[in-house]
């Protein structure tokens, strides 16, 4: 019985030993991501940032905090801001940062990111104040980046850098929203009875174009017309004037060849078509009588 009791006493230490030494093992030994680091306090003293892959810490001397290295955002809410001609305006903003050294974000800021937050809210108000209500509303990116260099400056003291910063909503006062609407609503009957009257002026300087041309293609037609008649009256009378030459020449040489008889015989045609003709009175040449004179002693 007292061997039965000595070996439960001595499988119980065992036990308890395993024990111990799986928790020692699992507080000891650390996996550590590639975009995480744990930065180890030994007895209350930082020895510095430790991972990525396996890391051994004592149990009950060492402890760790995990910083994350991935970019993070983080949302401003709403904050209410007097611009420079004391108008109320709501704003709200995205913050992106990153952790570069795990250690100072751990050693000098006991929370960074409520600090940083903090610290954006009032260098919001800050770069507000001193900005007219018509640059904030039309200024967003030179306001992101005046806010991103503001909190760049505190957040490098420890380690962490602001790598963005944007304005995600303006609200302006309902006054002012007002108005905006109106001068909006003017502006773009503005715009259109400019448009429309650009177009009115287009469409004349077109008209006076079309206009133009159209005079200049009628009048280009009708010189090429006038030409194109005058060549046609040249060439019509050189065939004409051809034409009387040809005949000339022809009765011409007919003539040559014509005697006193052939003459007489004209003059005989000639009679007739007088008598044909329903005038009272006749005119004849001297010359008929001794033609006829000569035809009839050739008789």
């Amino acid at each position: 019985m007292d061997f039965l009791a000595t070996g439960g006493t001595i499988f119980c230490f065992v036990g308890t030993l395993l024990v111990i030494g799986f928790i020692f093992l699992a507080n000891a030994i650390r996996i550590v991501p590639e975009y995480q680091r744990l930065v180890v306090f030994r007895l209350g003293r930082s020895v510095g940032a430790k991972g990525p892959g396996i890391v051994l810490l004592i149990p009950v001397i060492d402890r760790a905090v995990k910083v994350d290295l991935r970019e993070q955002v983080r949302e401003i809410p709403h904050q209410t801001s007097i611009t420079k001609d004391n108008a109320p305006i709501s704003i709200d903003f995205l913050w992106y940062y990153k952790v570069l050294d795990p250690t100072e974000s751990v050693l000098q800021v006991g929370n960074f990111e409520s600090a940083a937050a903090g610290i954006a809210a009032t260098t919001l108000r800050a770069v507000i104040g001193g900005i007219p209500l018509d640059d904030v509303l039309s200024e967003r990116e030179h306001i992101n980046n005046m806010l991103r260099t503001r909190l760049d400056e505190v957040t490098e003291r420890w380690g962490v850098k602001v790598t963005n910063v944007e304005i995600r909503e303006i609200v302006p006062p309902r006054e002012v929203q007002e108005a905006m609407n109106r001068q909006m609503s003017a502006e773009r009957i503005r715009r259109a009875l400019v448009t429309e009257s650009m177009g009115d002026q287009e469409a004349a300087i077109n008209r006076a174009e079309g206009t133009k041309q159209a005079a200049v293609l009628s009048a280009k037609g009708e010189r090429e017309s006038n030409i194109l008649r005058a060549e046609g009256d040249k060439q019509a009378q050189a065939l004409r004037a051809e034409g009387f030459a040809v005949a000339l020449e022809a009765i011409f040489n007919a003539a040559k060849s014509v005697d006193q008889k052939t003459m007489t015989l004209q003059y005989f045609e000639t009679l007739k078509s007088i008598g044909s003709s329903p005038s009272t009175k006749f005119i004849f040449p001297m010359e008929f009588t001794s033609m006829l004179d000569n035809f009839l002693g050739k008789k």
